[in-house]
């Protein structure tokens, strides 16, 4: 009886150990999950990166319309032309910001206010004098002014926009769940006027 019963249980055994009908769905079940993932990535990438490419075109056509004369009157509207694109392509949740600092030349873009190193710590403290050329009252890093200036002025116009990613994926690797882009444009304001530049100083903290 014994022998009987493991006889068959051998046979079992065998049949079971050669039986591949289910190997199939097994080996999916390793490579399933990975692959959805894959796939996911790519379209968030894809769409990414078509939403880049379509906030700096919508950001060149806005910085030709800031460099006419009576941009001043219109800037509202020519920042809702950017808008309205970039809410055609991401979900509704998603915030559009807008920067615009006015330089009085294109050299002064992305340099900090000038400042009198007295202590040598290449940093504005120790009430060290400092040129304030955007007049907010307090040393800057960046020395343009708020707003698209005057005549001649060099504005650097940027767009923030972040949305919450389309993909559920980004907790499966680490990402962050939401996307932030950051397209500029440098825009040159018509000369219908002339370039007045004076600036007063003040004291680092």
């Amino acid at each position: 009886m014994i022998r009987a019963v493991a006889s068959r249980c051998r046979a079992l055994v065998a049949r079971l150990a050669g039986d591949e009908r289910a190997a199939t769905l097994t080996e999916f079940a390793f490579v399933g999950p990975v692959l959805i993932v894959m796939v996911m990535g790519i379209f968030d990438m894809a769409h990414t990166q078509y939403t880049t490419s379509l906030v700096n075109g919508a950001l060149q056509k806005a910085g030709r319309d800031l460099t006419l004369e009576n941009a001043g009157s219109r800037q509202v509207s020519i920042d809702d032309a950017v808008r309205t694109q970039v809410m055609s392509v991401v979900p509704p949740e998603a915030t559009v910001e807008f920067e615009k600092l006015s330089h009085f030349d294109f050299s002064d873009i992305g340099e900090a206010e000038e400042y009198t190193d007295d202590n040598g710590d290449g940093e504005c403290n120790n009430g060290e004098v400092f040129v304030d050329a955007n007049e907010n009252g307090q040393w800057d890093a960046n020395r343009g002014r708020e707003g698209i200036g005057g005549a001649r002025d060099a504005v650097l116009y940027t767009a923030i926009v972040s949305y919450p990613r389309l993909f559920p994926m980004f907790g499966l690797v680490g990402m962050p769940d939401s996307v932030t882009l950051r397209a500029s444009t440098v825009l040159r304001n018509q000369p219908f006027d002339e370039q007045v530049r004076s600036s007063e100083t003040g004291n680092c903290p």
